[in-house]
């Protein structure tokens, strides 16, 4: 029998579920308790919302999403990033993943949250659609190149885009913050800011747009003859591509796909009018 709770963010708390995720993911090195402290408790739009699985006192599983601000058809909405998930080895096979996640997303209507979102692998995607009722909006763009990847319109986002994070200074900042993957900051002048942060490929980094002009923060501009990836989607006609090219899905470790949940009603997304980029969910 598993007893279920709502997850903690408790320095105890956040040592067992880095514990849980080195024995689950040994290579995943950034889940450390200092990470999962400026995750789970530091994020200014509150703390995660999730849920675990005990059995006799051991951590059998966890899940948590991210609270977020999201534009969505022009009004704004609390809205949860899903995120982290970890089974322990001797209790996986059993459905608590979705246990977890059906009892989180309740949890979360009742908090007022509109909707839970997130990018899943090949691996994952079907479980999610399957099992979660969760809608399949578009697999990400993945671009490289030298340079600014694209030109964005941000009135025609702003006027198009049925989907998008709404970043505000303060959440910027602790975005940037980030223990494991610190970001970068370069200034586009009045067309907003730019955010970049290594990968896992050497010499290669990831690049991130806003229209938002953050003041406060030194600049930090990249090598330019670092090539960029660029991860997301942008609203039917609102970006146009520069000097990039699209990364073939052979050399893709995996594609990543947008998937969304209303928790109000059926409500889907219009997968041509989607603004979304590395900065809002945890690839980098």
């Amino acid at each position: 029998m598993f007893e279920f709770q709502e997850s903690q963010c408790t320095d105890e708390a956040l040592e067992r579920y880095a514990a849980l995720f080195s024995l689950c993911f040994p290579g995943a090195n950034h889940l450390t308790p200092a990470y999962l402290r400026w995750l789970y408790r530091d994020n200014p739009c509150g703390r995660v919302v999730g849920m675990d699985a005990l059995a006799d006192g051991t951590l059998a599983a966890h899940y948590v999403c991210v609270p977020t601000a999201i534009n969505l058809q022009g009004v704004e909405m609390k809205a949860l990033l899903s995120l982290n998930t970890a089974t322990h080895p001797s209790y996986q096979g059993r459905g608590l993943f979705t246990k977890l996640a059906e009892l989180t997303y309740d949890l979360g209507r009742r908090m007022g949250f509109s909707s839970v979102y997130g990018v899943a692998n090949a691996n994952s995607t079907p479980g999610f659609l399957r099992k979660l009722g969760f809608q399949h909006v578009a697999s990400l763009d993945a671009r490289i190149g030298l340079g600014r990847p694209a030109n964005i319109d941000w009135d025609r986002v702003e006027k198009d885009a049925e989907f998008s994070r709404k970043w505000s200074p303060d959440q910027l900042r602790w975005r940037m913050r980030n223990p494991a993957n610190p970001l970068g900051l370069s200034r586009l002048g009045a067309e907003g800011s730019a955010f970049y942060a290594k990968t896992d490929r050497r010499g290669v980094i990831v690049w991130g747009e806003v229209s938002q002009v953050l003041d406060g923060i030194a600049e930090t501009r990249p090598n330019v003859f670092l090539p960029r990836l660029s991860l997301g989607l942008y609203p039917h006609g609102a970006a146009t591509r520069r000097f990039s090219v699209d990364i073939p899905g052979w050399a893709r470790p995996s594609p990543l796909n947008f998937i969304y949940r209303s928790l109000r009603d059926d409500h889907r997304i219009n997968p041509h009018a989607v603004n979304f980029s590395f900065m809002d969910f945890d690839a980098y």
